[in-house]
């Protein structure tokens, strides 16, 4: 009984806590600077009651000073971390299962996409913590999977359901993750098990080079609620998104099929730029953003609640966490 009562009265002050206002994400003020593995165990049950409800939380005041620190905050607010495979740009790795943010050019934003939805297990949890705020800009935003469903045109998003989208990669030691830091080895004969296991078409070159092609859904129902979710990366890897001075640059280099990663409808066809910008502009008008703070802890809902990194200057050193695997056969679209 005491139990059930001190939970239910963490929850309720924790939502009384909670600031919202328009184009910002939920922010969750704590006072007085706390021991932040005290308060993450102390008020795990309320801050997961309130990501469930709104998809994604901001956890300011926290004061999370380091890379052992924050990885102990999600443990505790997540239970285990997972690895990171599949990866389509390099990261840092700080400890088990507590990574930087991935590698991209800081001038060049990063735009909304769901963590690892082409996997067949993405996580369900991610967990960021801010160490170094950048001078300007470098917020990770987000937006609301169900909502920006509901805006996208009928046909676009029936022809989706029906034919899924397909993810193509080309792998190399120059742009984006190597064959290694995507699959945790560079052995052919584990990377083309771990492809077969995975459902991943794949072909090496005679340069040796790694290409492969993997169809997924590009819209799934949410594993608690049900609820209908645009999820997938369509857009963020798709040769659209890049500036054009470097798309142009990586189309030299590599030719239009060799780009390090890209998207095309799941039959195949080609992604017009027509799509790609309706598609960014649909998450445009539901984003939510708020600057990062040092210290700050951001936890979010990856099905429901697609993210993004703005462009910065300056320094910025941001830490993610994944875990709560999700099979892909729990929220695919029936």
């Amino acid at each position: 009984m005491t139990s059930s009562s001190t939970t239910g009265s963490s929850t309720s002050t924790a939502a009384q806590a909670v600031s919202t206002r328009p184009g910002a994400p939920p922010i969750l003020t704590v006072p007085d600077r706390p021991e932040p593995l005290g308060w993450a165990a102390g008020h795990r049950e309320a801050l997961r009651a309130l990501v469930a409800e709104h998809g994604a939380v901001f956890v300011r005041g926290l004061g999370l000073r380091d890379a052992a620190q924050s990885g102990e905050v999600f443990r505790s607010l997540a239970g285990s971390l997972l690895p990171e495979r599949e990866a389509f740009a390099p990261r840092e790795v700080h400890a088990e299962g507590v990574y930087s943010s991935a590698t991209w050019p800081a001038n060049q934003p990063m735009c909304m996409h769901h963590e690892l939805s082409y996997t067949l297990e993405p996580p369900g949890l991610l967990l960021f913590a801010c160490l170094t705020p950048a001078e300007s800009g470098g917020a990770t935003a987000v937006a609301d999977a169900h909502a920006v469903l509901d805006e996208l045109p009928d046909e676009l998003v029936r022809r989706f359901e029906r034919e899924g989208w397909l993810l193509t990669r080309s792998y190399n030691d120059e742009v984006g993750a190597s064959v290694a830091e995507a699959f945790g080895t560079d052995d052919r004969a584990a990377v083309e098990s771990y492809c077969r296991a995975h459902d991943i078409e794949f072909a090496w070159l005679p340069d040796g080079e790694l290409r492969t092609r993997q169809r997924r859904s590009a819209v799934v129902r949410h594993p608690a609620t049900g609820a209908r979710c645009w999820f997938n990366q369509i857009a963020f890897l798709n040769e659209w998104t890049i500036d054009p001075e470097v798309r142009e640059y990586l189309v030299d280099v590599y030719g239009h099929d060799g780009l390090p990663f890209n998207t095309r409808f799941g039959d195949g066809e080609e992604i017009g730029e027509d799509v790609v910008r309706v598609l960014n502009e649909t998450y445009e008008r539901n984003t939510r953003r708020e600057p990062w703070q040092a210290g700050d802890l951001m936890v979010v809902d990856n099905i429901r609640t697609a993210h993004s990194r703005e462009a910065y200057e300056g320094q910025r050193e941001v830490l993610v966490g994944m875990a709560e695997p999700v099979p892909a056969t729990a929220v695919v679209n029936p």
